[in-house]
């Protein structure tokens, strides 16, 4: 299905324990350029991240928001340093022999120096919290990838009417040819019939200048590819995602043609309708630009 790059998503897993959202918002890009911002804790999983969102994105400029709530009040524990606390009393101890002082520490004094009780967070359980983690990406991107198939059908609406448009006006540069033929053979009979007066006129040359004229300013070519690139361009529109640089590529084959039309033209009407195809092609690109 058509996808355009403009999307949103956003989901979140809450327990009794923790709390995970992510949030994903994307705009235009040439190439896929992702940005995740998350907590440090979860540095150690970006690749993974990463991997499962390219399941569902191929291009396009993502921001990637992840937030963790921990609801646990005994995450962090009390730890009591053995080894350190046994060091301090036997420096405690030498120092009052080497003195003679008098060795008065207790427990709760000992406990008072630096290291010897510690607060330690306790470790987390990391394939746990992938679980979690994998399951809100997963939901949160599939809402992401449905905003963006509801856009890419409106965009498809929208660029089938333009194409339908940029068919009407190809068909009356075609319907015009034949009538720049004529005019054009109305004028040199007349200019003719101004410069000879009674002498007759050769119908033979008239002809000939006609199919010069006729040549310099035939299109034919160029509105048939037009046509075709106009069909090509629905029916790979028809053929699901990941189609944007395609599309791209189509529109700049037409907006060639529309030049090369525009340039042989010797008629005002052509090259109103030239201009008018140009544009159309221009509005075209523009959309084009928003399809993944």
């Amino acid at each position: 299905m058509l996808k355009s790059m403009t999307g949103f998503g956003r989901a979140e897993v809450m327990d009794s324990d923790k709390k995970i959202t992510v949030e994903l918002k994307s705009v235009n890009h040439r190439y896929l350029d992702m940005n995740v911002k998350m907590p440090k804790k979860f540095s150690f999983f970006e690749a993974a991240i990463r991997n499962v969102l390219k399941k569902y994105i191929q291009r396009g400029k993502v921001d990637v928001f992840i937030s963790y709530e921990d609801y646990t009040e005994n995450r962090v524990a009390l730890r009591y340093n053995k080894e350190l606390a046994g060091e301090y009393l036997r420096y405690l101890n030498a120092m009052a022999e080497d003195f003679q002082l008098k060795n008065d520490v207790s427990a709760s004094v000992l406990s008072h120096y630096p290291e010897v009780f510690v607060m330690e967070e306790e470790p987390v359980d990391e394939n746990e919290i992938w679980t979690a983690l994998e399951q809100v990406l997963t939901e949160a991107a599939v809402q992401f990838v449905a905003s963006r198939e509801t856009e890419g059908q409106n965009l498809k609406t929208d660029l089938f009417g333009k194409l339908e448009a940029l068919n009407q006006k190809v068909d009356q540069i075609e319907a015009r040819g034949p009538e720049i033929l004529c005019a054009y053979r109305e004028r040199l009979m007349q200019r003719m019939r101004e410069l000879l007066e009674d002498t007759q006129i050769e119908e033979n040359r008239i002809a000939a200048e006609v199919v010069l004229f006729a040549d310099k300013i035939c299109t034919d070519e160029e509105t048939v590819r037009l046509h075709s690139h106009i069909k090509n361009m629905k029916e790979v529109l028809e053929s699901g995602n990941g189609i944007g640089r395609k599309l791209d590529f189509i529109a700049q084959e037409m907006n060639r043609e529309a030049n090369t039309i525009l340039s042989k033209a010797n008629d005002l009407e052509v090259s109103n309708i030239a201009i008018d195809l140009k544009t159309e092609i221009e509005k075209i690109r523009e959309q084009i630009q928003n399809i993944e």
